[in-house]
């Protein structure tokens, strides 16, 4: 925040450890970078106190300057003496005559992150190793996220319900992980689902298919490991050596001698995730009308103004179920979302059938 200071307000101690704390919590605010600067003071027995922090602050053109005190909850400190601090050195400093802004801010409180904290601290206390604890964080963490995506899928859903209505059941999970990917209600409009996508997609995941991809990017996004709990791998062959050499020979782009490559290997029942190359699209377009190529499901969403539609087109016209993006709009995270929506339909069906 330009012009804006943040303070901590510490109480002070004897001992080194409240200012070495302090400084640490200050220099890790530094560097989130969402302040122009962050600097401590205290109630008592270290330096600086508050109205020497404030002072320090206003010379250096601050015009906003927040003011948190590091405790747990509030008391005489926080309600009265802080306050009265602040209202006289704002009073003798002429601060509001300048423009220049105090906030005072709340006490830490009772926040989940901090539960969190003391949780992580008592397990600790216990002995347990750090592996343990690490996944308690990883735990709190999933669940933060959780929340935040049921969050962002219910703004979603109102933002397109209208289009929601008018498709089948199932293609409603990839429409909404499509328009939480690139935050555009107007994608909404632009996906087309082969009627048969759904029910191949999920099949080919659940008996183990190749997952195979046109770049790097889109392999990066898609969780391995749970690809492996089917049986599946992913392949990618955009760095291997022979499509590298089959690229200079042929005098083509190094997707299409992937691809090119991949089909030699086999690509009957698999899935094919194109995010990025039309040339790739193209290649495996011309393998499928020759009889040399029957995958399980086609992905197509690159993205460009040169050959990116038209490759899309050319997909959406062949005998086998796809999922396109309309137009030049595209990119390899949208493969990627396509993707995650059906492998999460294929572990949600999985559960349901152990059920």
């Amino acid at each position: 925040m330009n012009k804006t200071c943040l303070i901590l307000i510490g109480h002070g101690s004897k001992l080194p450890h409240n200012r070495e704390t302090l400084e640490k919590l200050a220099e890790i605010l530094r560097k989130r970078s969402k302040f122009e600067s962050v600097e401590i003071c205290f109630m008592v027995r270290n330096k600086p106190a508050i109205p020497e922090a404030i002072e320090k602050v206003v010379k250096q053109g601050i015009m906003k300057i927040v003011l948190i005190p590091t405790f747990l909850a509030h008391g005489v400190h926080t309600k009265q003496e802080i306050p009265e601090i602040l209202r006289t050195k704002q009073e003798e400093l002429g601060l509001k005559a300048q423009g220049i802004e105090i906030i005072y801010g709340e006490p830490l409180g009772s926040d989940e992150r901090i539960a969190e904290i003391i949780e992580e601290k008592a397990l600790k206390a216990l002995g347990q190793d750090a592996s343990e604890v690490a996944k308690v964080r990883e735990a709190s963490n999933l669940t933060a996220s959780t929340n935040m995506y049921k969050t962002s899928m219910s703004i979603i859903r109102q933002l397109i319900g209208d289009t929601l209505e008018k498709v089948p059941e199932t293609h409603v999970p990839i429409i909404e992980r499509v328009v939480h990917t690139t935050a555009d209600p107007e994608f909404a409009k632009l996906v087309v689902i082969d009627e048969r996508a759904v029910e191949a997609g999920v099949a080919a995941i659940k008996a183990g298919a190749k997952i195979i991809t046109d770049v790097k990017m889109v392999r990066a996004g898609i969780n391995e490991t749970r690809i492996k709990r089917f049986g599946g791998r992913i392949l990618t062959y955009v760095d291997d050596e022979r499509a590298i050499k089959l690229a200079k020979q042929e005098s083509t782009t190094r997707s299409a001698a992937a691809m090119r490559l991949a089909i030699k290997d086999g690509v009957d029942n698999s899935i094919i995730a194109i995010g990025n190359a039309p040339t790739a699209a193209f290649e495996l377009a011309k393998a499928v009308k020759q009889g040399l190529a029957k995958p399980a499901l086609i992905i197509a969403t690159p993205v460009g103004y040169v050959g990116a539609a038209e490759s899309k087109q050319e997909i959406a016209s062949l005998p086998i179920p796809f999922v396109v993006i309309q137009g030049p709009k595209g990119g390899s995270a949208l493969a990627v979302a396509v993707f995650n929506a059906l492998l999460a339909m294929a572990e949600k069906e999985t559960v349901a059938t152990k059920a």
